[in-house]
């Protein structure tokens, strides 16, 4: 009997979804439903399927919540990760309505692989220090990370807040050793918050989240690495219409004010 060779998503992805239900890439957080209310006759109901950087997951959450109320009986779904794991997830088949990405070179991955919208640029994010409340490495600028005495944990380079910190880190001139790489921010504000490290480089907006949990340092050369973020509908979208309309309400003044309220910068 002969077998069909399957795609390497259509082996991998049911696997995944079976374990953590659409998890949040890399950082092993279970994906997130808002709920929903029965939908009256004609309500539009439906279901949307929202991949979304990790450094998201707070506003996006909040926005899901906002979608449902306009839209009865719809429920948005949320996947959120390393924004270059969703981007080969999505490239490889992995059905999503929209795509939330903290690098515009995250979404060229699925923009090259398949039809979406124009992706547009909704909000911007830049690094701080992030260090434990009673910061006991005493750190207090950038070039306090280079010491061999001090714990350092980094993004991976190839996600979008690795590729931030290694663009301020050369501005500065510096070079980190991090005792470890982690694939998506969560992930490694983590560490800071569990004292396993005793400093990270972070979203500004991570740092905010983690009410305080840690201690946000600013340094200059932030400014030189500062990481747009695009949201676009996926052309193929399972949810159609009401991709769109999700994309709609980030971009609106609603959405605006729920990002810049947790700390991101309008574009």
């Amino acid at each position: 009997m002969a077998f069909m060779r399957l795609p390497r998503w259509a082996i991998a992805l049911p696997v995944a979804l079976s374990i953590a239900g659409l998890s949040g890439c890399g950082s092993g957080a279970p994906a997130t439903s808002t709920g929903s209310t029965p939908a009256p006759a004609g309500g539009g109901a439906g279901e949307v399927t929202v991949f979304a950087a990790a450094s998201l997951t707070g506003t996006f959450t909040e926005l899901g919540k906002i979608f449902e109320a306009a839209h009865p009986g719809t429920t948005v779904r949320f996947n959120f990760g390393s924004s270059a794991t969703l981007a080969q997830q999505i490239a490889q088949g992995a059905p999503a309505d929209v795509f939330a990405a903290a690098s515009p070179a995250t979404m060229k991955i699925v923009t090259d692989a398949s039809p979406a919208g124009t992706p547009a640029t909704f909000v911007r994010n830049k690094l701080q220090i992030a260090v434990p409340a009673d910061n006991p490495a005493k750190v207090d600028e950038l070039k306090d990370l280079t010491d061999s005495e001090v714990k350092v944990a980094l993004c991976a380079e190839q996600v979008p807040c690795g590729a931030a910190a290694v663009k301020a880190l050369d501005a500065a001139g510096l070079k980190v050793t991090p005792v470890t790489l982690e694939q998506d921010v969560k992930a490694t504000l983590t560490k800071v918050e569990l004292g396993e490290v005793d400093a990270a480089l972070v979203y500004r907006t991570d740092v905010i989240a983690s009410a305080g949990k840690v201690r946000g340092i600013s340094f200059p050369e932030a400014d030189q690495a500062i990481n747009d973020y695009p949201i676009a509908a996926l052309a193929k979208a399972p949810a159609g219409d009401l991709a769109q309309r999700f994309v709609d309400l980030v971009l609106s003044r609603q959405g605006k004010d729920v990002l810049t309220k947790a700390g991101f910068e309008a574009p």
